[in-house]
């Protein structure tokens, strides 16, 4: 089922406010719908929204351990497509491999794509894993490369494992972001939420659209119409040519 775009063509900072405050209702839904799996997804969320980051913060330079990446593919893993395949890749990763690597790249940022670039030189880190390590450590700065989120964007379908894929995915959520703070006098608005929105709202819409009654799209349903036929909005994003990639 294909998802439904209209959030991110939303302006109003109520509606995303709305689909916010429904993101826990949302991953408790799906967590509940996991089978024998059923709560596991909650709770590593927990651990990575709100754990995970406090213990790096509160190191001297901002690291990760192997058991702390081995942790972040379980749970993107248990959140989206479940690859065996990656979970065997990361674990073979030294400690000492893990350490360095993050050490280095969060001290590349602001320079998001150094950063990820220098995190996939780790087995079994592809561009999504990279943005997760980097969340972790930098929430106000990145957004999570989740499929469903990649995919409420209409010109980033289908979803691609490639620097070049999360480097437009980047340039739509920080436009995003800046286009929130700039109407709302809240201004607390980063890539991560709003990535986190995309997500509650893509998976809401496919498990249990009732989780989202009380917010209101009419307001980006009636922009889209209004659109004049054969004008496109414009983007500072280039298309992307057609990669293909094993690892994410």
């Amino acid at each position: 089922m294909a998802v439904d775009g209209r959030l991110y063509n939303c302006e109003d900072p109520a509606v995303w406010r709305g689909i916010y405050d429904k993101y826990w209702t949302v991953v408790e839904a799906k967590s509940a719908v996991k089978g024998k799996a059923s709560g596991k997804l909650l709770a590593l969320d927990k651990w990575f929204q709100e754990e995970l980051p406090a213990a790096i913060s509160a190191r001297s330079e901002r690291s990760l351990t192997h058991a702390e990446l081995v942790k972040i593919m379980e749970w993107k893993l248990t959140k989206g497509k479940f690859r065996p395949r990656l979970q065997q890749l990361i674990g073979s990763n030294s400690e000492e491999a893990v350490h360095s690597s993050t050490k280095k790249a969060f001290s590349l940022l602001p320079d998001v794509q150094a950063a990820i670039t220098e995190l996939c030189k780790l087995k079994g880190v592809g561009p999504a894993t990279a943005s997760a390590v980097l969340v972790a450590g930098a929430p106000g700065e990145v957004p999570f490369m989740a499929d469903e989120s990649v995919e409420s964007i209409a010109e980033l379908r289908p979803v691609e494992y490639t620097a070049k894929h999360y480097a437009l995915f980047l340039q739509k959520i920080l436009h995003k972001t800046s286009q929130l703070n700039k109407v709302d006098n809240q201004q607390e608005w980063t890539p991560h939420r709003v990535e986190q929105c995309l997500w509650a709202w893509a998976v809401a819409n496919r498990i249990q659209p009732t989780l989202l009654q009380e917010v209101s799209l009419m307001d980006a349903a009636d922009k889209e119409t209004n659109q004049k036929p054969g004008k496109r909005k414009a983007t500072d994003e280039k298309p992307s040519k057609r990669q293909k990639t094993v690892q994410s």
